[in-house]
């Protein structure tokens, strides 16, 4: 994400840990970068807004597992039964 967006990963990182908020320029930056890798996102339609994986995506965004980072207050999961995920 952050060379497809050409955004520092500390700031991707700040945006996550919710120290620090992006400016619209950024999040255009962002969801361009992830519609060139085949993310469609789905507008709110009545069952709720979405992103789909669009098929034969001509364009990949690179992961090194060893660079995700989890934050410990997103694992546990407080949806309620039946939420999806």
């Amino acid at each position: 994400m952050s060379s497809a967006a050409k955004i520092a990963k500390q700031t991707i990182a700040d945006f996550e840990a919710g120290t620090l908020s992006p400016s619209e320029r950024i999040l255009q930056d962002m969801k361009r970068s992830l519609e060139d890798a085949g993310v469609l996102f789905i507008a709110e339609d009545g069952g709720g807004a979405g992103v789909r994986l669009v098929k034969g995506a001509n364009a990949s965004i690179d992961t090194n597992e060893t660079e995700t980072v989890q934050y410990e207050e997103h694992l546990k999961n407080d949806a309620p039964p039946g939420a999806g995920g």
